[in-house]
């Protein structure tokens, strides 16, 4: 092992000096003797390496997918069901029934639960709870996309399956949450929704669209005839109160029988109040006691009304939610819903977002700041250390590399950028300075007791390989478990083990050979303090050297 990383280090002091030492050109005044100096300059290549990964970074990050978090198997899938407006609770539990077979098919399942007519009668839930993650090969989300066209098949419902987010959002928020604002009315406003929705429709990322607002809820509209109701002795109030008890219950005693307390609700038979004209069969009381049927005081007719009227920022609004496809993340979704809302939405009409896209978006802007003041924050703690603004510089100038190994790794095991992956990068920048801390700061000391800056650089780095080797190894190393996890929560583990296994990777190999080659293009020429060429030959031949100032310099 010694003689491996003894002939490693010659090998590394060896190519790093032939980078960074000049090739020797005549001595010749002119452009063209300086043109051929530049071009014979090894540094270049340093250079030119450099101009690549920011190339690279330039060309790879744009193309990144971007979410919020990685959707993470938490061992449910949620099921959402919408029936048609004004269906009954029997309708909804019929269906509802299906689901629940449905989900028995598959062997991963140990548990269904199931809840109808939550939060109205035409909705419903069913929870599918899996087995442990040790116990089954398939993950949730595998499972979610295998049970959707079993949904779709479902003709007399709108059902799709939600894997629960991360970060805490509810488990029936959907991750694209878009919102269509105008002042306009609701009739224009829904025209306007149903023309977008045919366009995203189109988008095979986009999957299930679905919006809150709905113009076509049933509803029975009963006029009183105010006149001969008066004539007969019926108040208003005497129909409105019969069709409350007779149709909807109402609560009207209550019965005890051995210490228990029974309500006692009024209601006609579930076949007595089935159609519309089962309300003009209802009778009230009228004057003199007299029995009077509805159907000679009130005029039934069916009619449709709003579901709910939605508001967002005081004007009127709705919003589109949809689930994605596997390989179509949340910004791609987000970016074309912006670019199909300014072809397809007429002026007067805006966008936002809500739920877990507005937390995306501001994730994105917010976690750009931190990186730039993380940036900021070590520059200035630097420049205080070296009392330098360009050594500082020199070091900092390494952070890119490791940013493109990060990068490269996300994109070949499949990450995103998200909350998880960008702190991860923000830790990088902490981890890959402190390599060209090592390499700086011993530099500066041998150029302070005159040595050379090419032979100071040289073996500055070649004596601080082993540690930064040494250091590299144990973060890639203790990273691998993260970049290798299975299990609950794997998915977001992941993401911070590839961009540290990644970017300290391929970001150390770079660095060894960049902090030196800046170094002697950038740092001072003279060091204060460092001895001069005469005082180091009138140093007396002894064990232990002084300088002038009374330093010990040579032991």
């Amino acid at each position: 092992m010694e003689r491996m990383l003894s002939a490693m280090t010659r090998g590394y002091s060896r190519a790093l000096r032939w980078i960074i030492t000049p090739a020797p050109v005549a001595s010749e005044a002119g452009l063209g003797a300086t043109l051929r100096r530049l071009v014979w300059n090894r540094r270049l290549i340093i250079v030119g390496v450099m101009v690549l990964c920011a190339g690279a970074i330039a060309l790879i990050l744009p193309g990144m997918k971007s979410e919020l978090a990685p959707l993470e198997d938490r061992g449910v899938i949620l099921a959402v069901v919408n029936a048609p407006d004004g269906a009954t609770l029997d309708y909804t539990s019929r269906y509802v029934s299906e689901m629940e077979r449905l989900g028995t098919r598959y062997k991963e399942f140990d548990r269904i639960f199931v809840t109808a007519g939550n939060p109205t009668v035409s909705q419903a839930t069913v929870f599918y709870r899996t087995k442990d993650w040790n116990e089954r090969k398939r993950t949730t989300l595998e499972l979610a996309r295998e049970m959707q066209p079993g949904f779709a098949r479902l003709a007399g419902v709108t059902a799709f399956p939600i894997t629960p987010p991360s970060l805490g959002q509810g488990f029936r928020e959907r991750p694209v949450n878009f919102v269509i604002i105008t002042s306009e009315s609701y009739q224009s406003l829904n025209a306007m929704a149903r023309q977008f929705m045919d366009e995203i429709a189109k988008n095979p990322g986009i999957l299930t669209p679905d919006m809150d607002l709905r113009l076509n809820k049933p509803e029975i509209k009963i006029d009183v005839d105010r006149e001969k109701a008066a004539d007969l002795g019926v108040g208003v109030d005497v129909v409105a109160r019969a069709v409350e008890t007779m149709l909807g219950g109402r609560q009207v005693t209550r019965y005890k029988r051995d210490a228990e307390q029974f309500d006692v609700i009024v209601q006609v038979q579930h076949s007595g109040r089935n159609t519309p004209e089962d309300i003009e069969r209802i009778f009230v009381r009228g004057r003199n006691d007299t029995m009077i049927p509805l159907a000679s005081l009130v005029r039934v007719r069916e009619a449709v009304a709003p579901r709910e009227l939605n508001h967002f920022g005081q004007r009127r609004s709705v919003t589109i939610t949809a689930n994605l496809a596997p390989d179509y993340s949340l910004g791609q979704a987000l970016s074309y819903l912006d670019a199909t809302a300014a072809r397809v939405l007429k002026p007067g009409y805006t966008t936002d977002l809500n739920g877990s896209s507005r937390e995306f978006k501001n994730s994105q802007g917010s976690l750009a700041i931190v990186f730039v003041l993380a940036l900021v924050f070590i520059f200035l703690v630097l420049a205080a250390q070296f009392e330098s603004f360009v050594d500082p510089l020199v070091i900092m100038l390494s952070v890119p590399l490791s940013m493109i190994g990060a990068l490269l790794a996300l994109k070949w095991s499949g990450g995103s950028l998200n909350v998880y992956s960008q702190i991860g990068l923000i830790t990088l920048v902490g981890l890959i300075t402190k390599h060209g801390i090592l390499i700086v700061e011993f530099s500066n000391q041998l150029r302070e007791q005159g040595q050379d800056m090419v032979d100071a650089v040289v073996q500055a780095a070649t004596q601080r390989l082993r540690p930064i080797l040494m250091t590299t190894g144990a973060m890639v190393l203790g990273a691998v478990p993260l970049a290798l996890s299975s299990g609950a929560g794997a998915e977001s583990r992941i993401q911070i083990g590839w961009v540290i296994v990644g970017g300290m990777s391929l970001g150390t190999l770079l660095t060894i050979f960049v902090v030196p080659t800046m170094y002697t293009l950038f740092a001072r020429k003279a060091v204060p303090g460092a001895i001069t060429a005469p005082e180091r030959e009138a140093l007396p031949a002894s064990p232990e050297a002084v300088h002038p100032a009374g330093e010990v310099l040579v032991k």
